[in-house]
Order: structure tokens, then C-alpha cells, then sequence
């Protein structure tokens, strides 16, 4: 007899863990009420907390270069992060007053996190981020060993209230076996950098704060559970199941089709051409989103046609003869452009991103479609090029004027609703989609997806955004055109069942994901694929979904 769980929380990452909890150290102690700085000194306090705050920088800069896919974009945005001109200065500006570097950087961390939650959205995303950031400036000011997660002698589940992107894309999984979060949602930073790592994760659990390190845990991260002090013997067992399961999984060689033959393409997301290198190393039949924001990020001028021409062709070369997918830069919001003068926006999750970026700076997206022919041109691969942030009909048409100008091939992600119910619209002006879930899910629901009190608003099994994915894809069907899935949503294997049923050509997800969603799909028809997603249209929350989209890929 199965025992009822302990914990509960929302399904980040699928995967089975049974090993003791240890949690994150505590953040340094942020002490208030010291001496006022002597006007002789502040300067020289100033210039000790930029240095801080350089050296974190670089630190955070070089994990950046070491990683891959989305973790990699997450810890470039950070270094820039540790060194934004606006925080600095309002650091400095308290400097000048007398407070102490500590303090000040405390402070202005207050001022600018409050914003940030007050605007919602992606921006409430950086809270965490530039937390922990202070914390490592602080630190390295006052001379301190930088904060983390201390390394465990045995494998381990790891708890926290929440993991910044620093520390979750540096995890050994030899080590960090399963991971539970206090706060967090499905899409937020630590969920999808541990999908990346194949580590199993639960976020949103509520009450977490009462498990003791120490105790053994099973997690099961398709069920969004954590049972405490199992019986050994029959937690092993769970875990060798899910190993073999796994083990069959990475056996998948592709291509990507149902067990009776219907083709759905398995597709690797990727931001660089290191990480084209190893999604190649996988059974991935191409590229089903190239993020192009790595090149832009963290940079005060824009890079030059070559310098960009150069970064792309290297994916291109990665993956010559096969799909890729290009999507133009995706700025804005919790990711700036120091040189495309963004202004102050009340809500910038619903400002100025994306493709809206071009009607302000238009050469910017002109200059980015010249580099990508010219790498199209020097590789002798024609990639396919998507806008991010599509929201009308004269959108697409002005994008795929343009992108057909340059003799590539054009088309837009639905993220926002409005372009889900006008993809009939859409598929006039260009030739494919590319659903972005993520944000479609954040902007069906209107939920902040890192708010751990609506992660279950923010998981994509919710049955109006299957429904928007549902008519994205029939406006395909009508239209003779592909539609794809490259968010999230693609990485969970019987998610991606279901989103194959709805009638989704093609899905995208993380290297590590692209085996078991390959398996997956192999081993069920594309009948019990249309009754899963037929079953998980019919319910009324995300949990009731997921469990009739089971039940139906399990009946004969």
C-alpha cells in the first residue's frame, strides 16, 4: 500500500530521489547600525564596493561560461546584474551620505526589490536574483567566503526557500539528487536549470521549513511529492524504476515519432554554439529555439553584423543539414539593453520586449537579420528565424516582410493569448509558429510564474492554456503549416503526449529532456496521444489533467 505523501508542492522536474535532506546555508547576517563612514573615507568605500562588485561580476561571468542553455543566459543577465550602473549608484549615492558600503548595499537592494515586486511579472523574478547578488558583494567586500550551497558527502536532496540561478547551475547531480523548494514556480530559474541538469524538483511546497536536514526523503517530481522516513526497501525499488525507465530513455536514438509511425520532431533548445555542440550529442533532429540574447546581454554597445554572424554560424555549423530555428532577440523587461535606451515602465513584463523592441530601434533587428544571412550564407544552411512577443496580424506581416527580404524563412511564437486566437491571422504572413508556454501560461493565467502562491496558475497543464496550444495548432492544420512547441512545456514527457495529440508538429526542450521525451513518445500511438489530450481539455485544474492524460496514455 502506497503511503500518502508528507509534502506536496507543484511537478517541476519529473524523476524519482530517496536520500537524506540537507538545506542551503543561511545568507550572511546583514548588520545594521554601524559608525557612519567619515567623509575622508567614502570615496574610498565607493571604489572598494565597485571592486566587490566587479570581482562577483566576473565570478558569476565565468560560471556563465561554463554552463550551458538557459543557465548560461541566467548567469550572464546576473553578472550584469552585479554590475548595473542603477543599483551601483544608488549604492554610492548612500556611500555619499555616510552609510556604511554593507549597509548601503543592503538598502539599495531594499529600493530596488520592492520595485521589482511591485511591477510583477518577470521583474519579480529578479528578486531573488539581485539578493543574491548583494549577498555576494557583501562578502566579498568584508573579505567573507561567498555564500552557497555547502557540498554534501553523500547524495543528497537539497531544500531551500528559494536557489538563485548562481547557485542552482553550478550543482553537482551526483551529489544534489532532488531538490525542493519553499517558493518558485514550474517556469521559474531553479526549476528550468534543473530540468537542464536532469536533477528531479519540486517547487511551491508548502510547509517545507519543517523538514529537518538529515531525514530521508523520497521525491517523486512527476507527482509533486516528498514522503518522509519511507520504507527503505520500497523507496529503492521506486528509485530503481526510475532508473531503468530512464535508462530505457537514453537508449532513443529518434527521430521523434509515435509508436505507429506518426512523425513528431524532437528538437533541442539551445543559446550558443557550445551548447549546439552537446545538444548534437544527443538525439535531438535539430534546433527548435536558438536564443539569441547571450550575444546582447551585458554588453554597452551593440555587437557588430560579423561578431554576430560568427556566434550563429557556429549553431549553424553544429547542426548543418538539420532545422534550426532562429528567434530574434528576446530584451526587455528582467533583460535589458544598456544601448537600446530602454525607459522606466510601470510593468515592464507588459512594456516595451521583444518584438516591440524593433519599432522603437528598429535597426536593431535589421542589423540582427543581416548577421544571421550572412552566417546562412557562409555555412550554406538557410535557418528558419521567429519573432518572440507577437501580439497582432501587422506584426507578423512586417516581420515576415522583413525576414523573406533577407531570403530566410519567417515565423512568430505565441506567448501572449492574442496571438493564439489569431493564428489563423498569423499563418497569412508567415510560414510557421512556435508556442512559447511559458509566457503563454503567465499571460493566460496572470499569474507571476515565480509566485509560489499561484504555481499551480503557472503550471502549463492548466486546461486554458491547453486549449489557446489547441488552437494555435488546428490554425496550423488549417493553414498546411507546422506548429511547434519550444517552452517547457515540450521537456515533460507526458505533457508532450498530450501537446502531440493537440496536433504539434514538433517540440523543443533542454538537451537532457530530448531522450525520455523521444521515448515517450515512441512507446504510445498518436490515437492515445488525441484521447490524453482529449482527457486533459475536459478537466478543470492543472492536477486533473496530468492524471487523465495518464490514465488515457495507459489504456489499451
Amino acid at each position: 500500500m502506497t503511503r500518502a505523501a508528507d509534502f506536496t508542492g507543484t511537478p517541476a522536474v519529473p524523476g524519482v530521489a530517496y536520500a537524506p535532506v540537507i538545506w542551503t546555508s543561511p545568507r550572511p547576517e546583514l548588520v545594521t547600525g554601524r559608525p557612519r563612514v567619515p567623509e575622508a573615507d567614502r570615496d574610498d568605500q565607493k571604489t572598494a564596493l565597485r571592486s566587490a562588485a566587479a570581482t562577483v561580476a566576473g565570478r558569476i561571468r565565468d560560471r556563465g561560461s561554463a554552463a550551458s542553455g538557459v543557465a548560461a543566459e541566467v548567469l550572464t543577465a546576473n553578472a550584469a546584474l552585479a554590475e548595473d550602473r542603477g543599483w551601483l549608484g544608488a549604492v554610492e549615492k548612500l556611500i555619499a551620505t555616510g552609510t556604511p558600503a554593507a549597509e548601503a548595499a543592503a538598502e539599495a537592494t531594499d529600493q530596488f526589490t520592492t520595485l521589482f515586486a511591485q511591477m510583477g511579472g518577470l521583474m519579480a523574478e529578479r528578486v531573488t536574483d539581485l539578493r543574491d547578488v548583494r549577498d555576494r558583494v557583501i562578502a566579498e567586500f568584508e573579505g567573507r567566503p561567498e555564500p552557497g550551497i555547502p557540498t554534501p558527502s553523500e547524495p543528497s536532496v537539497l531544500c531551500a526557500d528559494d536557489l538563485a540561478p548562481a547557485d542552482t547551475a553550478g550543482l553537482d547531480a551526483d551529489l544534489i539528487v532532488g531538490i525542493a523548494t519553499v517558493l518558485g514556480g514550474p517556469t521559474s530559474h531553479t526549476a528550468i536549470i534543473a530540468r537542464q541538469l536532469g536533477i528531479p524538483c519540486v517547487v511551491a511546497v508548502r510547509e517545507l521549513e519543517g523538514l529537518g536536514a538529515g531525514r530521508f526523503v523520497l521525491l517523486d517530481g512527476e507527482a509533486g511529492a516528498l514522503t518522509v522516513d519511507p520504507d527503505p526497501a520500497l523507496a529503492r525499488a521506486r528509485v530503481d524504476a526510475a532508473r531503468e525507465e530512464s535508462r530505457r530513455s537514453t537508449s532513443w536514438t529518434g527521430p521523434g515519432r509515435t509508436s505507429d509511425g506518426i512523425p513528431v520532431a524532437v528538437l533541442a533548445n539551445v543559446q550558443d554554439g557550445a551548447g549546439a555542440r552537446a545538444a548534437r550529442d544527443t538525439a535531438a533532429e535539430g534546433v527548435g529555439l536558438f536564443r539569441t540574447e547571450l550575444c546582447f546581454l551585458d554588453r554597452d554597445f551593440e555587437p557588430s553584423v560579423q561578431e554576430q554572424a560568427d556566434i550563429y554560424g557556429e549553431v549553424l555549423e553544429a547542426f548543418a543539414g538539420r532545422k534550426v530555428v532562429i528567434r530574434t532577440l528576446d530584451a526587455g523587461s528582467d533583460k535589458p539593453l544598456r544601448f537600446a535606451h530602454h525607459q522606466d515602465e510601470p510593468n515592464p513584463a507588459l512594456g516595451v520586449r521583444g518584438i516591440r523592441i524593433a519599432a522603437r530601434n528598429a535597426g536593431i533587428l535589421e542589423r540582427q537579420l543581416d548577421a544571421i544571412a550572412l552566417a546562412a550564407e557562409h555555412v550554406g544552411h538557410r535557418p528558419l528565424v521567429m519573432a518572440p512577443m507577437i501580439s497582432t496580424a501587422a506584426e507578423a506581416a512586417s516581420f515576415g516582410d522583413a525576414v523573406r527580404a533577407h531570403e530566410l524563412v519567417p515565423g512568430v511564437m505565441i506567448e501572449v493569448p492574442a496571438a493564439a486566437l489569431q493564428a489563423d491571422r498569423l499563418l497569412r504572413h508567415v510560414d510557421f509558429l512556435s508556442v512559447g508556454t511559458n509566457d503563454l501560461t503567465q499571460y493566460t493565467m496572470a499569474a507571476d510564474r515565480m509566485s509560489s502562491e499561484l504555481a499551480s496558475l503557472t503550471d502549463p497543464w492548466q486546461p486554458a492554456v491547453l486549449s489557446l496550444v489547441a488552437t494555435a495548432a488546428a490554425a496550423g492544420r488549417r493553414a498546411g503549416k507546422p506548429v511547434g512547441v519550444c517552452g517547457e512545456a515540450a521537456a515533460d514527457p507526458v505533457l508532450a503526449c498530450v501537446l502531440a495529440g493537440l496536433g504539434i508538429t514538433s517540440l523543443s526542450c533542454a538537451g537532457a529532456a530530448v531522450a525520455r521525451v523521444g521515448a515517450k513518445l515512441g512507446s504510445v500511438t498518436m490515437g492515445a496521444c488525441a484521447r490524453a489530450a482529449d482527457a486533459a481539455l475536459a478537466t478543470d485544474s492543472p492536477v486533473a489533467a496530468r492524471a487523465a492524460a495518464l490514465g488515457a496514455l495507459e489504456t489499451p
